[in-house]
């Protein structure tokens, strides 16, 4: 299904690229602007062939790696991309472990404490981060810690002053713990809601009563059954998040001025640059398929019921 799914999305995507106004040239336009020299340019890049013959040759050159060139940085699409990838991968890889660090004990320690002030208070926390709007604890975080403080660098990914991979390295890391901490203190919701859910309904499943009628540990409980069958929400979205990886924070990059994909991104729309635009969206659905692949696979691994099925 994943090849009909892709030939449907690179069309969606291809029609919604070409039906935004203006075009890459159309910011050349001024005053002393000869219209004959914008529409060589546009003939030069083919954008007054009719859809289907410029569609055709996008997917023919995406097949083989080659998403042409950035009207506007003039510099190869793949390039780009990958060199943002990078950047990018290593932020939210660092955003999605601390998330996890962060969002398993807090649901435990909420589910344990069902009802009390601590359940509450966790209760609120992750209601209202969920309710806040990103960008605005974004910018609170980088106006705080970033130029009051003055604890955080508030862009970049490396200090020119590092020198020799550890240090390369260190600042690296040093540059993505502010965005990535806030990324990951604003992502709990999710994991704290269906885990904390789920071990309470797997406290009250009848092989939970058989167990302690057996007179088996309550650890032993918690650890080998109720946490185990809780998690299976969580692993089945897991691969959905592995992919996310690469997909970007748009809004993180853009405010923190992380270059990754994110920003290159919002950098593509506003300056209309379609072949730049169209990768990267092509680029994020086919991750997107590739998630829920690799979710079904987890969940074969983690559930033995779905492989006998």
């Amino acid at each position: 299904m994943m090849i009909p799914q892709l030939i449907i999305l690179s069309v969606l995507i291809f029609l919604l690229a070409k039906a935004m106004p203006g075009d890459p040239f159309s910011g050349l336009i001024g005053p002393k602007t000869d219209p004959k020299q914008i529409e060589a340019l546009r003939e030069a890049a083919g954008l007054n062939d009719p859809w289907w013959q410029q569609y055709t040759h996008w997917m023919s050159n995406a097949l083989h790696g080659d998403f042409g060139m950035s009207y506007t940085m003039h510099l190869p699409v793949s390039e780009l991309i990958g060199s943002r990838m990078i950047n990018t991968f290593w932020l939210s890889l660092l955003a999605v472990i601390l998330t996890y660090l962060i969002a398993i004990p807090m649901a435990i320690f909420a589910a344990k404490n069902e009802g009390s002030w601590k359940d509450q208070v966790l209760l609120v926390y992750n209601s209202i981060t969920f309710g806040i709007p990103a960008y605005v604890i974004y910018l609170f975080a980088i106006f705080v810690f970033g130029f009051v403080l003055g604890w955080f660098p508030t862009g970049g990914t490396v200090s020119p002053e590092a020198s020799g991979w550890l240090a390369e390295l260190g600042s690296r890391i040093y540059h993505m713990i502010l965005p990535a901490t806030t990324m990951a203190l604003l992502g709990t919701t999710g994991i704290f809601t269906y885990l904390r859910s789920g071990i309470l309904d797997e406290q009250n499943q009848d092989y939970v009563k058989t167990a302690r009628a057996k007179g088996v540990g309550e650890n032993a409980i918690f650890t080998r059954h109720i946490f185990r069958n809780a998690l299976l929400p969580i692993a089945a979205n897991f691969g959905f998040v592995i992919t996310g990886l690469l997909g970007g924070a748009i809004f993180a990059e853009t405010i923190f001025g992380y270059p990754g994909l994110g920003q290159l991104f919002i950098t593509a729309i506003t300056s209309r640059d379609y072949s730049v635009i169209t990768a990267l969206i092509l680029l994020n659905g086919v991750l997107a398929l590739i998630g829920g692949m690799l979710s079904d696979i987890i969940m074969a691994i983690v559930d033995p019921r779905i492989r006998i099925e």
